[in-house]
């Protein structure tokens, strides 16, 4: 059955959530896409979009697509499966299109440049038909045959908005910086959300569309977009279920670089968090030059009567302005009209 081609254009729904106002990090927007249609009818939308994002995957994306769709097959949800050749240098698209015809559900972008992990992830949500979107990798290292588990969560659970799957082992490169430097943003994640995140940028994921929709301008164009859409569910108040998965050596070449991935996961952290709650953020620290101050003044009048030293009120004064800037961002947020 010959396929319809239709072009990837980057909705801008603002959604009734919080994202409609300013966008931390704008994700970059490839030329053009051209995505093959299943051969399903449109007025037959299926209820599970998988969002697979494929770049120089030549040697395994077909396991991968195979997995993924032997997987749905044997489950009772209809799917899509949507992969974007992410401006691929290899035969990643030449080995999709070689698997189109044996896979009907399977829906096929290909992107002009290359747009990163996130703007695939976010385009592809918005061209996803299903109420649940998963998101996975094409690297092998998720076990892709449990996404009907992640979405039976979904179904059987209202109250439950994404499920994550929470990777038990570290297998990336530099693993003796990674894990602390994984941890330490972890826990400053969890410190700033007040919530517990087993993993907080697994790339294994399944979430209700229509909850997820009004962020996704908010993500992104790398690999800190699953950081990003953890922090947004978490950060207003959406339930969010955590399952442990094993993590499997990747196949091809990582596109992690440690430090420069890692200083943008920091980033996103405090700048999700500024978005949603900047109490969080800023008053803690004015809080504490507060005290500071107060304390080197009583210290200044003990030890020097009727004299306070100038670091004394630099102190105060700074603590004093950081305190005004956070609540004048607390009122923007609450005043938005979308909190």
């Amino acid at each position: 059955m010959a396929a319809s081609v239709a072009s990837v254009q980057p909705a801008r729904e603002p959604g009734p959530g919080r994202a409609s106002d300013a966008v931390p990090e704008a994700a970059a927007v490839p030329e053009a896409a051209a995505v093959s249609e299943a051969a399903v009818p449109e007025s037959v939308a299926p209820h599970v979009s998988i969002v697979l994002p494929c770049f120089n995957e030549q040697d395994h994306v077909l396991l991968e697509v195979e997995r993924i769709c032997r997987a749905m097959d044997a489950s009772a949800y209809s799917y899509e499966l949507i992969a974007i050749d992410d401006a691929s240098t290899d035969g990643t698209l030449a080995a999709l299109r070689s698997a189109e015809p044996d896979y009907p559900r399977l829906r096929i972008a290909a992107f002009r440049r290359n747009g990163g992990s996130g703007t695939v992830r976010r385009i592809g949500t918005q061209q996803a038909r299903g109420e649940i979107v998963v998101w996975t990798d094409a690297d092998m290292t998720y076990p892709n045959e449990r996404i009907p588990e992640l979405v039976t969560i979904l179904g059987t659970d209202p109250a439950v908005d994404q499920v994550v799957g929470a990777r038990t082992s570290e297998e990336g490169r530099h693993k003796l910086v990674r894990v602390p430097a994984k941890w330490f943003i972890r826990k400053l994640a969890e410190r700033l959300t007040n919530a517990e995140i087993p993993d907080l940028n697994s790339g294994l994921r399944a979430f209700r569309r229509a909850v997820a929709m009004p962020y996704l301008r908010l993500l992104p164009a790398g690999f800190s977009c699953v950081t990003t859409i953890t922090l947004a569910f978490l950060s207003n108040e959406h339930d969010v279920r955590y399952i442990p998965i094993e993590y499997a050596k990747r196949a091809g070449v990582s596109k992690f670089h440690f430090l420069s991935d890692a200083y943008r996961y920091v980033l996103q952290v405090l700048r999700m968090v500024m978005y949603f709650n900047p109490l969080k953020v800023l008053m803690p620290p004015a809080l504490f030059l507060l005290c500071l101050g107060v304390a080197k003044g009583i210290f200044d009048m003990v030890v020097h009567p009727l004299y306070f030293a100038i670091n004394t009120v630099l102190i105060f004064v700074t603590g004093l302005l950081i305190a005004s800037l956070a609540l004048l961002a607390d009122l923007i947020v609450r005043s938005r009209g979308d909190s």
